[in-house]
């Protein structure tokens, strides 16, 4: 390892003697940046409960046809994609704690105008207001959390966000089996606006305040997260930030985990796990589900538990070994779901034949009823593998972070 790695791998601060810092309010801290993923979470699966009862709505509330189901769910995307652009600008400029702020606002106002909408365009436009404030999120929170953790626990703090999100897809699908979806969206409001009143009262990482010379501040921050602040020495000039350059693209390692990255994102989204996300309840009231929300949660429940079980086992079991399983697992579910759907082309097109809660045992009515069972358990694959791909993917992406100028906008 040459000096330059040995001084990119330094902490910013870090403690004389290796003594670990004793205190408990980055917990806190870490906990109110979380709400940010678990916002986003919320957003992404806020559609799939929402358009059934939509589509069931009667006037005078707005009411869903194919055409618009498909562009309420997947506007969302457009809105990160600009909240990831703005996110990079506002991390470095407004700092940490105010880009989470500042990310509230549009969730908030985002599930507002969908709470208060009288037409389609209203729905959209809160749609993607949501997708904006997602987009800032996935950026921002992480980087917060990463940056208020001392060593011990950053590993464990960071392996939150991902999970806060899956946790977020989950209480949508649980809260949509129950409410309509104007108060799903009142509900939505409620993660956002808890993270904005928690936020008021953390502070700016230390590594930003640093960054902008202010030592005092920094100090003061290290002494509410961390419960010491005497005695941390800051690292020397210039290890806090690492210049890019285009020509460093020639380099074997900047390229070789830029292109990796890219392509791994881009097979990831074209995989469809969106999709099953945004439309999972009406996926399966196409799969002819009595009770298309319940089988949503099951879905829910699966991908909270995988992710969270690829979050333990990834270290000891490898990147590599867990996305060659997840591809070959997503590959089978879909090959299965899709010739479910072709085996039952032309039964009934509604979702009152088949009941979940039914035993396995029990003989079907008919053969699309015995088939049922097939999508379900193939979703549940598919979901299964998608988390531990996803896992993998953003654990490889921390290649491209130091260096990568790209980075902020790829992260949505």
């Amino acid at each position: 390892m040459t000096p330059e790695d040995q001084e990119e791998t330094q902490p910013l601060l870090r403690p004389p003697g290796g003594s670990a810092p004793r205190g408990r309010l980055v917990f806190l801290a870490a906990f109110a940046a979380a709400l940010g993923p678990l916002s986003f979470g919320f957003a992404l699966g806020y559609s799939s409960p929402a358009i059934p009862s939509l589509r069931r709505s009667a006037p005078p509330a707005p009411h869903l046809d194919e055409d618009a189901a498909s562009w309420f769910g997947a506007i969302v995307t457009l809105g990160a994609a600009a909240g990831g652009v703005l996110g990079g600008w506002l991390l470095d400029r407004a700092g940490r704690k105010l880009s989470l702020l500042l990310c509230a606002l549009p969730f908030v106002t985002g599930f507002a105008v969908i709470t208060a909408a009288q037409n389609l365009w209203m729905l959209l436009g809160g749609r993607l207001l949501t997708g904006l404030a997602c987009g800032i999120a996935s950026l921002v929170a992480p980087v917060y959390i990463s940056e208020i953790a001392y060593p011990e626990v950053r590993g464990l703090l960071g392996s939150c966000v991902q999970l806060m999100v899956v946790t977020g897809i989950l209480l949508a699908y649980l809260a949509g089996w129950v409410f309509e979806w104007r108060w799903l969206a009142v509900l939505g409001c409620v993660p956002p606006s808890f993270m904005l009143l928690l936020m008021c009262f953390m502070p700016e990482t230390p590594r930003f305040l640093l960054s902008q010379h202010k030592r005092q501040e920094a100090m003061a921050a290290m002494q509410f997260l961390w419960g010491s602040a005497p005695g941390w020495e800051e690292p020397p000039t210039g290890a806090e930030h690492q210049g890019f350059h285009v020509a460093q693209l020639r380099c074997p390692g900047i390229y070789k985990p830029f292109i990796i990255g890219i392509s791994l994102m881009a097979f990831q989204q074209l995989s469809g796990v969106n999709a099953v996300m945004f439309y999972a309840e009406t996926i399966f009231e196409e799969a002819k589900f009595k009770d298309s929300s319940l089988a949503s949660v099951v879905v829910g429940v699966i991908q909270v538990l995988f992710t969270a079980t690829a979050a333990l086992i990834m270290d000891r079991a490898g990147r590599r070994l867990l996305l060659t399983l997840s591809g070959v697992v997503m590959v089978f579910s879909t090959s299965a779901f899709g010739a479910y759907f072709k085996l039952t082309e032309g039964g009934p097109s509604n979702s009152s034949h088949v009941d979940l809660p039914a035993p396995v045992s029990m003989e079907p009515a008919d053969t699309n009823v015995g088939l049922a069972w097939l999508a379900v358990g193939s979703m549940c694959l598919f979901i299964a593998g998608g988390a531990q791909a996803l896992w993998c993917l953003l654990a490889g992406l921390c290649l491209l972070h130091l260096r990568c100028p790209f980075h902020s906008g790829l992260c949505p």
